[in-house]
Protein backbone atom coordinates (compact mmCIF):
# COMPACT_ATOMS: atom_id res chain seq x y z
CA UNK A 1 0.00 0.00 0.00
CA UNK A 2 1.20 3.20 -0.97
CA UNK A 3 2.27 6.39 1.33
CA UNK A 4 -0.69 8.66 -0.68
CA UNK A 5 -3.01 5.93 0.33
CA UNK A 6 -2.39 5.35 3.83
CA UNK A 7 -2.25 9.32 4.43
CA UNK A 8 -5.61 9.45 2.48
CA UNK A 9 -7.34 7.10 4.47
CA UNK A 10 -6.40 8.87 7.76
CA UNK A 11 -7.64 11.66 6.68
CA UNK A 12 -10.72 10.16 5.73
CA UNK A 13 -10.73 8.71 9.23
CA UNK A 14 -9.85 11.89 11.08
CA UNK A 15 -12.68 13.92 9.37
CA UNK A 16 -14.97 11.98 11.42
CA UNK A 17 -13.78 13.93 14.06
CA UNK A 18 -13.84 17.21 12.66
CA UNK A 19 -17.36 18.70 13.25
CA UNK A 20 -18.18 21.14 9.71
CA UNK A 21 -16.00 19.10 7.60
CA UNK A 22 -17.16 15.78 8.77
CA UNK A 23 -20.76 17.00 8.22
CA UNK A 24 -20.10 17.76 5.02
CA UNK A 25 -18.63 14.92 3.93
CA UNK A 26 -21.22 12.44 5.54
CA UNK A 27 -23.87 14.84 3.40
CA UNK A 28 -21.76 14.14 0.17
CA UNK A 29 -21.52 10.63 1.18
CA UNK A 30 -25.51 10.13 2.01
CA UNK A 31 -26.63 12.02 -1.24
CA UNK A 32 -24.48 9.35 -3.12
CA UNK A 33 -25.65 6.64 -1.53
CA UNK A 34 -29.41 7.86 -1.69
CA UNK A 35 -28.64 8.54 -5.66
CA UNK A 36 -27.52 5.12 -6.67
CA UNK A 37 -30.14 3.62 -4.50
CA UNK A 38 -32.92 5.27 -5.52
CA UNK A 39 -31.62 4.79 -9.45
CA UNK A 40 -31.52 0.72 -9.08
CA UNK A 41 -34.37 0.28 -7.53
CA UNK A 42 -36.60 2.62 -10.47
CA UNK A 43 -35.02 1.39 -12.57
CA UNK A 44 -35.79 -2.41 -11.61
CA UNK A 45 -39.24 -1.39 -11.09
CA UNK A 46 -39.33 -0.16 -14.17
CA UNK A 47 -38.10 -3.85 -15.82
CA UNK A 48 -40.58 -5.09 -13.70
CA UNK A 49 -43.29 -3.03 -14.94
CA UNK A 50 -42.16 -3.08 -18.46
CA UNK A 51 -42.31 -7.15 -18.58
CA UNK A 52 -45.17 -7.54 -16.79
CA UNK A 53 -47.12 -5.14 -19.10
CA UNK A 54 -45.43 -6.73 -22.40
CA UNK A 55 -46.22 -10.65 -21.48
CA UNK A 56 -49.90 -9.45 -20.63
CA UNK A 57 -50.08 -7.55 -24.05
CA UNK A 58 -48.73 -10.29 -25.35
CA UNK A 59 -50.56 -13.09 -24.00
CA UNK A 60 -53.84 -11.22 -25.39
CA UNK A 61 -52.57 -10.75 -28.77
CA UNK A 62 -51.76 -13.52 -31.60
CA UNK A 63 -47.87 -13.63 -32.20
CA UNK A 64 -49.45 -13.00 -36.02
CA UNK A 65 -51.48 -13.07 -38.06
CA UNK A 66 -52.81 -12.86 -42.00
CA UNK A 67 -55.07 -11.71 -43.92
CA UNK A 68 -56.33 -10.64 -47.91
CA UNK A 69 -55.50 -7.87 -49.16
CA UNK A 70 -59.26 -6.62 -48.53
CA UNK A 71 -58.62 -7.56 -45.04
CA UNK A 72 -60.63 -10.95 -45.66
CA UNK A 73 -59.98 -14.22 -46.51
CA UNK A 74 -62.37 -16.21 -48.46
CA UNK A 75 -61.61 -20.53 -48.55
CA UNK A 76 -59.96 -19.98 -44.94
CA UNK A 77 -60.25 -23.67 -44.50
CA UNK A 78 -57.91 -24.47 -47.08
CA UNK A 79 -55.74 -21.55 -46.39
CA UNK A 80 -55.36 -22.33 -42.68
CA UNK A 81 -54.62 -26.02 -43.94
CA UNK A 82 -51.38 -24.83 -45.11
CA UNK A 83 -50.56 -22.05 -42.94
CA UNK A 84 -50.59 -25.40 -40.59
CA UNK A 85 -48.23 -27.06 -42.60
CA UNK A 86 -45.30 -24.75 -41.76
CA UNK A 87 -43.64 -26.55 -38.98
CA UNK A 88 -42.66 -23.03 -37.09
CA UNK A 89 -46.45 -22.98 -36.57
CA UNK A 90 -47.42 -24.12 -34.03
CA UNK A 91 -51.19 -23.12 -34.07
CA UNK A 92 -53.40 -20.84 -36.06
CA UNK A 93 -57.28 -19.89 -35.28
CA UNK A 94 -59.60 -18.03 -38.32
CA UNK A 95 -61.60 -14.98 -36.69
CA UNK A 96 -63.87 -12.44 -37.45
CA UNK A 97 -63.61 -8.85 -36.07
CA UNK A 98 -65.63 -5.75 -36.40
CA UNK A 99 -67.40 -3.04 -33.71
CA UNK A 100 -70.66 -3.28 -33.11
CA UNK A 101 -73.03 -1.73 -31.11
CA UNK A 102 -74.20 -3.45 -27.59
CA UNK A 103 -77.66 -2.87 -25.77
CA UNK A 104 -79.22 -4.64 -22.83
CA UNK A 105 -82.25 -3.88 -21.00
CA UNK A 106 -80.45 -1.30 -19.16
CA UNK A 107 -77.81 0.32 -21.11
CA UNK A 108 -76.04 0.61 -24.64
CA UNK A 109 -72.16 0.41 -25.45
CA UNK A 110 -69.71 0.11 -28.43
CA UNK A 111 -67.79 -3.02 -28.21
CA UNK A 112 -65.51 -4.62 -30.51
CA UNK A 113 -67.19 -8.08 -31.41
CA UNK A 114 -65.36 -11.25 -32.32
CA UNK A 115 -66.23 -14.26 -33.98
CA UNK A 116 -63.86 -17.74 -32.94
CA UNK A 117 -64.00 -20.98 -32.74
CA UNK A 118 -63.08 -21.47 -28.92
CA UNK A 119 -60.86 -24.88 -29.31
CA UNK A 120 -58.71 -22.99 -32.11
CA UNK A 121 -58.36 -19.98 -30.06
CA UNK A 122 -57.35 -21.10 -26.88
CA UNK A 123 -54.14 -22.13 -28.89
CA UNK A 124 -52.90 -19.00 -30.62
CA UNK A 125 -54.21 -16.85 -27.03
CA UNK A 126 -55.14 -16.79 -23.65
CA UNK A 127 -58.12 -13.93 -23.20
CA UNK A 128 -60.07 -17.03 -22.47
CA UNK A 129 -58.36 -18.65 -19.88
CA UNK A 130 -60.03 -17.07 -16.75
CA UNK A 131 -63.50 -17.77 -17.04
CA UNK A 132 -64.79 -15.93 -14.06
CA UNK A 133 -68.29 -16.23 -14.10
CA UNK A 134 -70.60 -18.89 -16.15
CA UNK A 135 -68.75 -21.78 -18.90
CA UNK A 136 -66.19 -21.33 -21.96
CA UNK A 137 -69.03 -22.15 -24.42
CA UNK A 138 -69.78 -20.68 -27.95
CA UNK A 139 -71.68 -23.47 -29.67
CA UNK A 140 -72.77 -23.33 -33.65
CA UNK A 141 -76.15 -21.91 -33.98
CA UNK A 142 -77.02 -21.55 -29.94
CA UNK A 143 -76.54 -17.81 -30.25
CA UNK A 144 -74.59 -17.84 -27.36
CA UNK A 145 -71.48 -14.75 -26.31
CA UNK A 146 -68.93 -14.15 -23.40
CA UNK A 147 -68.62 -10.90 -22.06
CA UNK A 148 -65.40 -8.88 -20.30
CA UNK A 149 -65.98 -8.07 -16.30
CA UNK A 150 -66.33 -4.30 -17.08
CA UNK A 151 -68.14 -4.81 -19.93
CA UNK A 152 -70.69 -7.04 -17.71
CA UNK A 153 -71.12 -4.64 -15.23
CA UNK A 154 -71.44 -1.36 -17.40
CA UNK A 155 -74.21 -3.38 -19.68
CA UNK A 156 -75.54 -4.26 -15.87
CA UNK A 157 -76.00 -8.37 -16.98
CA UNK A 158 -74.65 -11.29 -15.93
CA UNK A 159 -74.81 -15.41 -17.29
CA UNK A 160 -77.88 -16.13 -18.88
CA UNK A 161 -78.88 -12.31 -19.75
CA UNK A 162 -80.01 -11.33 -23.52
CA UNK A 163 -77.80 -8.89 -25.23
CA UNK A 164 -78.69 -7.62 -28.31
CA UNK A 165 -75.59 -6.62 -31.24
CA UNK A 166 -76.01 -4.11 -33.98
CA UNK A 167 -73.89 -4.19 -36.71
CA UNK A 168 -74.01 -1.90 -39.84
CA UNK A 169 -74.82 -4.43 -43.31
CA UNK A 170 -75.20 -3.69 -46.90
CA UNK A 171 -78.04 -5.16 -48.24
CA UNK A 172 -78.64 -6.57 -52.01
CA UNK A 173 -78.65 -2.73 -53.34
CA UNK A 174 -75.50 -2.09 -51.20
CA UNK A 175 -77.88 0.10 -49.04
CA UNK A 176 -76.55 0.63 -45.79
CA UNK A 177 -78.28 -1.26 -42.94
CA UNK A 178 -78.23 -2.12 -39.60
CA UNK A 179 -78.24 -5.45 -38.61
CA UNK A 180 -79.20 -7.44 -35.30
CA UNK A 181 -78.72 -10.24 -33.53
CA UNK A 182 -79.82 -11.85 -30.04
CA UNK A 183 -77.24 -13.67 -27.96
CA UNK A 184 -77.41 -14.89 -24.71
CA UNK A 185 -74.31 -14.61 -22.24
CA UNK A 186 -72.69 -18.30 -21.37
CA UNK A 187 -69.86 -16.83 -19.90
CA UNK A 188 -67.79 -13.70 -18.16
CA UNK A 189 -64.05 -13.78 -18.74
CA UNK A 190 -61.33 -11.29 -16.94
CA UNK A 191 -58.42 -10.69 -19.19
CA UNK A 192 -56.46 -8.64 -16.92
CA UNK A 193 -56.46 -5.86 -18.98
CA UNK A 194 -59.50 -3.10 -18.53
CA UNK A 195 -59.29 -2.47 -22.68
CA UNK A 196 -60.40 -5.74 -23.30
CA UNK A 197 -62.27 -6.46 -20.00
CA UNK A 198 -64.28 -3.47 -21.21
CA UNK A 199 -65.15 -3.05 -24.74
CA UNK A 200 -64.55 -7.15 -26.00
CA UNK A 201 -67.36 -10.00 -26.58
CA UNK A 202 -66.66 -13.08 -27.88
CA UNK A 203 -69.40 -14.85 -30.51
CA UNK A 204 -69.29 -18.20 -32.32
CA UNK A 205 -67.41 -17.65 -35.72
CA UNK A 206 -70.44 -18.43 -37.90
CA UNK A 207 -72.63 -15.94 -36.08
CA UNK A 208 -70.00 -13.36 -36.58
CA UNK A 209 -70.03 -14.17 -40.51
CA UNK A 210 -73.66 -13.81 -40.34
CA UNK A 211 -73.88 -10.30 -38.27
CA UNK A 212 -71.40 -8.50 -40.27
CA UNK A 213 -72.99 -10.14 -43.46
CA UNK A 214 -69.28 -12.09 -44.82
CA UNK A 215 -70.62 -14.84 -45.95
CA UNK A 216 -67.94 -17.62 -46.02
CA UNK A 217 -64.99 -15.48 -45.15
CA UNK A 218 -62.95 -14.26 -41.93
CA UNK A 219 -61.22 -11.56 -41.10
CA UNK A 220 -58.30 -13.18 -40.98
CA UNK A 221 -56.00 -16.04 -39.14
CA UNK A 222 -54.13 -15.72 -36.52
CA UNK A 223 -50.84 -17.28 -35.80
CA UNK A 224 -49.13 -18.76 -32.65
CA UNK A 225 -45.05 -19.78 -33.75
CA UNK A 226 -42.56 -21.13 -31.86
CA UNK A 227 -39.79 -18.60 -31.27
CA UNK A 228 -41.82 -15.50 -30.72
CA UNK A 229 -38.97 -13.15 -31.55
CA UNK A 230 -38.63 -14.64 -34.86
CA UNK A 231 -42.18 -14.14 -35.46
CA UNK A 232 -41.77 -11.37 -38.42
CA UNK A 233 -39.96 -13.86 -39.95
CA UNK A 234 -42.15 -16.68 -39.68
CA UNK A 235 -44.98 -14.89 -41.09
CA UNK A 236 -42.85 -13.66 -44.18
CA UNK A 237 -42.48 -17.52 -44.97
CA UNK A 238 -46.10 -18.51 -44.45
CA UNK A 239 -47.59 -15.55 -46.59
CA UNK A 240 -44.89 -16.31 -49.28
CA UNK A 241 -46.10 -20.05 -49.46
CA UNK A 242 -49.46 -18.77 -49.90
CA UNK A 243 -49.10 -16.78 -53.17
CA UNK A 244 -50.17 -13.31 -53.76
CA UNK A 245 -53.01 -11.32 -52.13
CA UNK A 246 -52.08 -11.99 -49.10
CA UNK A 247 -50.37 -10.53 -45.95
CA UNK A 248 -49.44 -10.44 -42.46
CA UNK A 249 -48.59 -8.28 -39.43
CA UNK A 250 -46.43 -9.88 -36.42
CA UNK A 251 -46.95 -8.52 -32.53
CA UNK A 252 -44.22 -6.45 -32.88
CA UNK A 253 -46.02 -4.48 -35.76
CA UNK A 254 -49.22 -4.78 -33.70
CA UNK A 255 -47.69 -3.17 -30.73
CA UNK A 256 -44.51 -0.74 -31.78
CA UNK A 257 -46.10 2.03 -30.69
CA UNK A 258 -46.80 0.36 -27.03
CA UNK A 259 -43.21 -1.13 -27.16
CA UNK A 260 -41.65 2.07 -28.12
CA UNK A 261 -43.24 4.24 -25.93
CA UNK A 262 -42.16 1.38 -22.72
CA UNK A 263 -38.65 1.89 -24.08
CA UNK A 264 -38.55 5.82 -24.23
CA UNK A 265 -39.99 6.11 -20.78
CA UNK A 266 -37.30 3.89 -19.34
CA UNK A 267 -34.94 6.33 -21.06
CA UNK A 268 -36.37 9.23 -19.71
CA UNK A 269 -36.27 8.10 -16.10
CA UNK A 270 -33.13 6.73 -16.30
CA UNK A 271 -31.51 10.26 -18.09
CA UNK A 272 -33.89 11.82 -15.10
CA UNK A 273 -32.27 9.98 -12.09
CA UNK A 274 -28.90 9.76 -13.75
CA UNK A 275 -29.08 13.73 -13.17
CA UNK A 276 -29.44 13.27 -9.18
CA UNK A 277 -26.22 11.09 -9.23
CA UNK A 278 -24.44 13.39 -11.02
CA UNK A 279 -25.20 16.21 -8.22
CA UNK A 280 -24.13 13.90 -5.81
CA UNK A 281 -21.34 12.97 -7.16
CA UNK A 282 -20.61 16.64 -8.05
CA UNK A 283 -21.15 17.19 -3.95
CA UNK A 284 -17.95 15.81 -3.43
CA UNK A 285 -15.70 18.83 -5.20
CA UNK A 286 -16.95 21.30 -2.68
CA UNK A 287 -16.43 18.51 0.30
CA UNK A 288 -13.05 17.85 -1.08
CA UNK A 289 -12.31 21.65 -1.35
CA UNK A 290 -13.55 21.80 2.15
CA UNK A 291 -11.08 18.82 2.83
CA UNK A 292 -8.30 20.48 0.90
CA UNK A 293 -8.63 24.36 2.95
CA UNK A 294 -8.51 22.49 6.22
CA UNK A 295 -5.52 20.87 5.25
CA UNK A 296 -3.23 23.18 4.50
CA UNK A 297 -0.80 23.50 6.99
CA UNK A 298 -0.78 19.39 6.86
CA UNK A 299 0.06 19.99 2.84
CA UNK A 300 3.02 22.97 3.37
CA UNK A 301 4.19 20.10 6.26
CA UNK A 302 4.43 17.09 3.52
CA UNK A 303 5.72 19.46 1.09
CA UNK A 304 9.02 20.72 3.10
CA UNK A 305 9.52 16.82 4.25
CA UNK A 306 10.22 15.92 0.38
CA UNK A 307 6.55 14.83 -0.87
CA UNK A 308 6.21 16.24 -4.50
CA UNK A 309 3.20 17.98 -5.95
CA UNK A 310 2.24 15.43 -7.77
CA UNK A 311 2.61 12.79 -4.39
CA UNK A 312 -0.02 15.29 -2.88
CA UNK A 313 -2.49 15.20 -5.62
CA UNK A 314 -2.61 11.65 -5.26
CA UNK A 315 -3.40 12.17 -1.62
CA UNK A 316 -6.70 13.69 -2.10
CA UNK A 317 -7.73 12.14 -5.28
CA UNK A 318 -7.45 8.79 -3.35
CA UNK A 319 -9.96 10.74 -0.45
CA UNK A 320 -12.05 11.07 -2.84
CA UNK A 321 -12.21 8.04 -4.75
CA UNK A 322 -12.62 6.49 -1.25
CA UNK A 323 -15.62 8.11 -0.51
CA UNK A 324 -17.34 7.77 -3.44
CA UNK A 325 -16.67 3.73 -3.85
CA UNK A 326 -18.29 3.72 -0.06
CA UNK A 327 -20.89 5.41 -0.89
CA UNK A 328 -21.50 3.80 -4.38
CA UNK A 329 -20.88 0.24 -2.67
CA UNK A 330 -23.77 0.97 0.17
CA UNK A 331 -26.04 2.18 -2.24
CA UNK A 332 -25.87 -0.60 -4.63
CA UNK A 333 -26.52 -3.03 -1.64
CA UNK A 334 -28.94 -1.05 -0.21
CA UNK A 335 -31.17 0.00 -3.58
CA UNK A 336 -30.64 -4.42 -4.32
CA UNK A 337 -32.12 -5.41 -1.01
CA UNK A 338 -35.01 -2.60 -1.85
CA UNK A 339 -35.71 -3.59 -5.32
CA UNK A 340 -36.11 -7.15 -4.09
CA UNK A 341 -38.04 -6.23 -1.17
CA UNK A 342 -40.09 -3.49 -3.25
CA UNK A 343 -43.60 -4.78 -2.75
CA UNK A 344 -43.86 -5.94 0.70
CA UNK A 345 -42.60 -2.14 1.46
CA UNK A 346 -44.99 -0.59 -0.34
CA UNK A 347 -47.66 -3.18 0.93
CA UNK A 348 -46.57 -1.61 4.13
CA UNK A 349 -46.62 1.70 3.31
CA UNK A 350 -50.22 1.17 1.71
CA UNK A 351 -51.35 -0.32 5.39
CA UNK A 352 -50.50 2.56 7.02
CA UNK A 353 -51.68 5.40 5.08
CA UNK A 354 -54.61 3.88 3.63
CA UNK A 355 -53.93 4.84 0.37
CA UNK A 356 -53.75 2.50 -2.98
CA UNK A 357 -51.23 3.27 -5.21
CA UNK A 358 -52.26 1.11 -8.20
CA UNK A 359 -56.11 0.72 -8.14
CA UNK A 360 -58.05 -2.53 -9.93
CA UNK A 361 -60.49 -0.35 -11.75
CA UNK A 362 -57.34 2.38 -13.26
CA UNK A 363 -54.77 0.27 -13.89
CA UNK A 364 -53.44 -2.85 -15.54
CA UNK A 365 -51.46 -3.72 -12.77
CA UNK A 366 -52.13 -2.91 -8.86
CA UNK A 367 -48.64 -4.11 -7.59
CA UNK A 368 -45.14 -3.06 -7.93
CA UNK A 369 -43.32 -5.53 -9.87
CA UNK A 370 -39.54 -5.79 -9.71
CA UNK A 371 -36.60 -7.41 -11.62
CA UNK A 372 -32.99 -7.00 -11.33
CA UNK A 373 -31.29 -6.49 -14.46
CA UNK A 374 -27.72 -6.85 -14.02
CA UNK A 375 -26.62 -4.82 -16.97
CA UNK A 376 -28.67 -2.01 -15.70
CA UNK A 377 -26.97 -2.45 -12.36
CA UNK A 378 -23.51 -2.43 -13.84
CA UNK A 379 -23.65 0.72 -16.18
CA UNK A 380 -25.27 2.39 -12.96
CA UNK A 381 -22.53 1.43 -10.53
CA UNK A 382 -19.51 2.35 -13.95
CA UNK A 383 -21.25 5.35 -14.49
CA UNK A 384 -21.54 6.78 -10.80
CA UNK A 385 -18.06 5.83 -10.23
CA UNK A 386 -16.83 7.73 -13.29
CA UNK A 387 -18.57 10.74 -12.22
CA UNK A 388 -16.87 10.56 -8.98
CA UNK A 389 -13.51 9.93 -10.77
CA UNK A 390 -14.39 13.10 -12.15
CA UNK A 391 -15.00 15.24 -9.67
CA UNK A 392 -11.93 14.22 -7.69
CA UNK A 393 -9.58 15.68 -10.44
CA UNK A 394 -10.22 19.51 -9.37
CA UNK A 395 -9.84 19.42 -5.45
CA UNK A 396 -6.94 17.16 -5.66
CA UNK A 397 -5.33 19.62 -8.46
CA UNK A 398 -5.77 22.37 -6.07
CA UNK A 399 -4.52 20.48 -3.03
CA UNK A 400 -1.18 20.29 -5.58
CA UNK A 401 -1.12 23.81 -6.59
CA UNK A 402 -1.53 25.49 -2.91
CA UNK A 403 1.60 27.51 -2.02
CA UNK A 404 3.56 26.18 0.81
CA UNK A 405 5.50 29.88 1.45
CA UNK A 406 2.15 31.54 2.17
CA UNK A 407 0.83 28.83 4.14
CA UNK A 408 4.04 29.02 6.55
CA UNK A 409 3.85 32.45 6.79
CA UNK A 410 0.43 32.17 8.49
CA UNK A 411 0.94 29.56 10.63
Amino acid sequence: MSVEFQISNQYLRSNRKKGFVSFISGVSMIGLILAVMSLITVMSVMNGFHEELTNRVLNTISHSYITGSDDTIESWDDIQIKINSNDRVIASSPYVEDFALMTSKSATQGVSVRGIIIDQESLTSVLLDDIKYGSLSLEENQSSAIIGVGLATLMGTGVGDEITLIAPARNALGILVPQSQSFIISGIFNAGLNDYNNGLAFIHLFDAQDLFTLGNKVSGIRLKVDDLFKANQITNEVVGSLGDGYYGVDWMQQQKHFIRALNLEKQMIAIILSLIIAVAAFNIVSMMVMVVTDKKSDIAILRTLGMTPKRIVKIFYYQGISIGLIGISIGTILGLLLAVNIESVISGIESIIGFQFFPKDVFYINRFPSKIMPSDVISIVIGSFVLVIIAAIYPAKRAGRINISEVLRHE
